[in-house]
């Protein structure tokens, strides 16, 4: 069964860094497209970042030049770096992956991110 846990959430203050990985157990296939979203209290899913499967990547406007994604494809882990937090960063950040070989997308279960002003 494919899993995908996040984890390196937690509360930081304004200005400061985090790093969330997202590792992708329970399959052979490696990864193919991936990303992280994240919402909000009250507020839609978001896309914060993306690696397509031809490896070009993709970020939300709000975290351009703070924001970093990558991935390990010999741990099947994906990273998301944020630095400067600020308030507006505070949501629950989930990864999702689209692995080689199917047309599934999977979804971790999250991992909350608070930024204190």
């Amino acid at each position: 069964q494919v899993q995908l846990v996040e984890s390196g959430g937690g509360l930081v203050q304004t200005g400061g860094s985090l790093r969330l990985s997202c590792v992708v157990s329970g399959t052979t296939f490696s990864i193919n497209a991936c990303g992280w979203f994240r919402q909000a209290p009250g507020k839609q899913r978001e896309l914060v970042a993306a690696i397509s499967g031809g490896g070009s990547i993709n970020y939300a406007d709000s975290v351009k030049g703070r924001a970093t994604i990558s991935r390990d494809n010999a741990k099947n882990t994906v990273y998301l770096q944020m630095n400067s937090l600020k308030p507006e960063d505070t949501a629950v950040y989930y990864c999702n992956a689209v692995l080689d070989g199917t047309l599934r997308i999977y979804w971790g279960q999250g991992t909350e991110v608070t930024v204190s002003s």
